[in-house]
């Protein structure tokens, strides 16, 4: 146990999880249930203080589609007081993705809101909480759709003229009023002859 004492790990994988909120969790000590509790034996560590200093690299709820962004990728927390706990609360909403191709994607996404406290080692740890790295989901009873479209080429041509309109109409802004009053008059007898 003491050769292993200041070493770190790099955790990955996949976890299937059934439809319903839950939790994922990495803390020290070996874990066991009692009286319906899930907890963890610090004792073999002698109450002494852990480093939970982690970067979680990539976390997805399913395949990914084009543009989604996993609010907690890259995300890195430092224990600055030893024995911190990490809390990560992800909002898990259903997501249906239809490309032009016809292909459907049914996949996730999620928000997620983060907490850190401090955890005193001494005394009941049940009292305090445990130190550790948790995330805590739970689903959204709602569906976001995403459809691939494509805009036709009349929508096309009306931003262009649009956007010519405005620069257009932006320049004449700029001129002084009878200048202005003058083109005016003089695009009206261009028109008439």
């Amino acid at each position: 146990m003491k050769s292993q004492q200041n070493e770190g790990c790099q955790v990955y994988g996949y976890l299937e999880v059934n439809k319903v909120a839950g939790n994922f969790h990495f803390a020290p000590g070996k874990s066991f249930q009692q009286h319906h509790v899930h907890v963890h034996d610090l004792q073999p560590f002698g109450m002494k203080s852990f480093n939970l200093t982690h970067t979680v690299n990539r976390l997805s709820f399913g395949q990914d589609y084009p543009g989604i962004e996993n609010p907690l990728d890259g995300v890195s927390q430092v224990d600055t007081a030893g024995s911190m706990m990490f809390q990560y609360f992800v909002k898990v909403v259903p997501t249906v993705y239809k490309k032009l191709s016809g292909k459907v994607i049914n996949t996730n996404q999620y928000s997620a809101t983060k907490h850190q406290r401090a955890i005193r080692i001494s005394g009941p740890v049940t009292e305090q909480g445990l130190p550790g790295v948790f995330v805590l989901y739970d689903l959204s009873p709602m569906l976001v759709q995403i459809t691939e479209t494509r805009r036709s080429f009349m929508h096309f041509l009306t931003g262009v003229c649009a956007i010519i309109g405005g620069v257009f109409t932006g320049e004449l802004g700029h001129i002084p009023c009878s200048c202005t009053s003058f083109l005016y008059a003089s695009h009206s007898v261009q028109w008439l002859v």
